[in-house]
């Protein structure tokens, strides 16, 4: 998962850029980077590391220009190095820099293409890079440089790109460009600010992105929709690609977005919370005569949730983990030794809120089970009498192939287990899961319109399809023992 912003603005826009990045900064904590246009010069600027960290005085100064994007980026599908930060930039056509938020399915087959048809070499194994490389060739072919030519590019790369994406780039003569995936599953939100001298345009993966800076959420750009916003602030849209269908990653609304935010015109917030009530609505179901003392929540993502079930349960809701904001987020850890380790330095229970207390800990998924595994024990160390376990979303039995670093199959910990047999597992008294019907009902309740969802993590359904083969390469590419023999 990562994080994009783009600005077209009436004066320097890299101080807006960086405001951007931080507040998206929890959907990439591995890479930072900038691109702005000044003229004729592109410049960009990346590191490895939080926004903080790779953008210092110096490196601001460097970025002038009133056109410009960012990205903040961990990676997927084994994409790791220090090369691997974007945007990325081509010289050919006109110069072009792009960011990427999502996974392409079928990169080694565009690989080829790329290389062997356009005659376009790929430096990295990043699928960005080969996204950038299949719209340079697709403008390039148009042979001159309009609004309406970009759209044709934009179209072009919907016929060869499968996958889920959303993409900000620059391109130097015409300003900025980005587009969403066919089928909408990667966020992407348009913005606008109007002043005495001209419109001013921002694209995002989340709103909360425009919220700091001051612009006016316009809408969502819509699944195969083009939107080109010219260096004098003219905007232009247009939807380019065939068989659109719109089915948003739900996981966004589970997980990875910020609660501050309106995805396709849903409040994450708002939709976190019927999760919780369709959650406790459940166990009542279950256990009518349960014996719940506290509702807890894993923080941070799951305290909506946590305190509708205490609203349906009549049962008091408490904050009982400490949590350290300096340790990134556990199942993006690169091992399991060091995720266990991350747990531990994590969260800290405070122990009078579990000590002779039967507590509902609720967390908002689980996914290797290494994070519940651990603080189903810390609460029992701190004097719990019984620990239940809730998750706001149903068991996670497959791998996500849209942009998100879910593991290989076998490391999921409900992968050809029970839900008796994960409770055994994790080590808590009682187990419950979200059902999926509910899970998908909280977040259309926001919006009807939305009538599906990429609930493939869940489900096992990919909407854009799956060659069979390609599995055993994303096992190989996200696994454990391949990551550390990469970094080895």
């Amino acid at each position: 998962m990562c994080g994009i912003v783009g600005i077209v603005g009436n004066q320097n826009v890299a101080g807006q850029l960086y405001d951007g990045l931080t507040v998206l900064q929890h959907r990439g904590q591995d890479a930072a980077g900038i691109a702005t246009a000044n003229g004729t010069r592109l410049r960009v600027e990346k590191g490895n590391g939080l926004v903080r960290d790779v953008f210092d005085e110096r490196r601001m100064g460097l970025l002038q220009g009133r056109i410009g994007i960012a990205h903040v980026r961990y990676p997927t599908a084994g994409s790791e190095g220090t090369d691997e930060a974007q945007p990325f930039y081509v010289n050919s056509p006109y110069g072009i820099a792009l960011a990427h938020n999502g996974n392409l399915i079928n990169t080694e087959a565009l690989r080829r293409q790329v290389f062997e048809a356009d005659r376009r070499n790929i430096n990295t194994d990043s699928d960005s890079e080969v996204l950038l490389n299949v719209f340079a060739y697709e403008l390039d072919a148009q042979r001159m440089l309009t609004p309406e030519a970009a759209i044709r590019a934009v179209a072009g790369v919907h016929r060869r790109c499968k996958g889920g994406y959303a993409v900000v780039s620059v391109v130097l003569g015409l300003g900025l460009v980005a587009f969403r995936d066919p089928h909408g599953i990667r966020p992407l939100v348009l913005g606008k600010r109007s002043h005495a001298e001209g419109d001013e345009y921002v694209v995002a993966s989340e709103s909360v992105a425009l919220d700091v800076l001051g612009f006016e959420r316009v809408r969502d750009v819509a699944p195969g929709e083009a939107v080109v916003i010219t260096e004098r602030g003219e905007l232009f849209t247009e939807i380019c690609a065939t068989n659109t269908q719109q089915t948003p990653c739900i996981f966004e609304y589970v997980y990875f977005a910020r609660p501050d935010s309106m995805i396709d015109n849903v409040s994450v917030h708002k939709a976190r919370m019927r999760m919780g009530q369709k959650l406790g609505e459940k166990i009542l179901r279950l256990r009518p005569d349960h014996d719940i003392d506290t509702i807890i929540p894993i923080p941070d993502t799951s305290r909506d949730a946590a305190l509708e079930i205490s609203n349906v349960l009549g049962v008091k809701y408490r904050e009982g983990f400490v949590k350290n904001r300096y340790v990134g987020r556990t199942f993006i850890m690169p091992g399991q030794g060091e995720r266990v380790k991350s747990v531990r330095r994590k969260l800290n229970p405070i122990h009078l809120e579990f000590r002779n207390r039967v507590v509902l800990l609720v967390d908002d998924s689980i996914v290797r089970g290494t994070t519940s595994q651990q603080i189903v024990q810390m609460a029992r160390d701190a004097g719990a009498r019984k620990v239940y376990l809730a998750s706001a979303a149903p068991p996670v039995r497959h791998p996500n192939i849209y942009g998100i670093d879910m593991p290989a199959v076998e490391e999921l910990v409900a992968n050809q287990r029970s839900v008796e047999q994960i409770e055994q597992h994790l080590g808590c008294d009682w187990l419950v899961y979200q059902d999926l019907e509910d899970l998908e009902a909280a977040v259309r309740e926001g919006n009807p319109e939305l009538k599906e969802f990429d609930s493939s993590c869940f489900n096992g359904h990919y909407v854009t399809g799956i060659e069979p083969a390609y599995f055993e390469r994303i096992q190989q590419l996200r696994s454990d023992e391949a990551k550390t023999l990469r970094r080895a």
